[in-house]
């Protein structure tokens, strides 16, 4: 239903980070806001590519848009508020994200997908693998 892609570049986004103290609460969560600066700029260009995914509607939330990893080490996806209305508007129900990191830039795939026939359900698969997790 939607496939985003994204590139960050480490030390520009820390720079960026170091300047304007207020964007980190901007863009990340308090669980991603622990991370080490590669990883900060992984999730940052997975949120990017998730927007893209979902056609860049406006009025997202960086923070509706939650990167973790599962068990094995997997990123995973987790939406709430803004990022899950969107993507329940348009049905989408799993996404798939894949994040890696080489000469300094970060390069984020998304694939949302899900049946344009469930659109405007918010009560989608849970939180399991890369599941559509929503929160309100």
């Amino acid at each position: 239903m939607g496939i985003g892609v994204d590139v960050a570049d480490i030390s520009r986004l820390q720079v960026a980070l170091d300047r304007s103290p207020g964007m980190m609460d901007r863009l990340f969560t308090e669980s991603e806001q622990a991370l080490p600066p590669g990883s900060l700029a992984g999730c940052f260009a997975a949120k990017e590519a998730v927007a893209k995914a979902l056609g860049a509607p406006p009025g997202l939330h960086w923070t509706d848009a939650i990167v973790g990893r599962d068990p094995g080490g997997r990123p995973v996806l987790e939406t709430r508020g803004t990022v899950a209305a969107a993507a329940a508007r348009l049905g989408i129900t799993r996404w798939h994200v894949s994040i890696s990191h080489d000469a300094g830039i970060c390069v984020a795939m998304v694939v949302a997908e899900g049946d344009p026939g469930q659109a405007g359900n918010r009560d989608q698969a849970g939180p399991a693998g890369g599941e559509l997790a929503s929160r309100s």
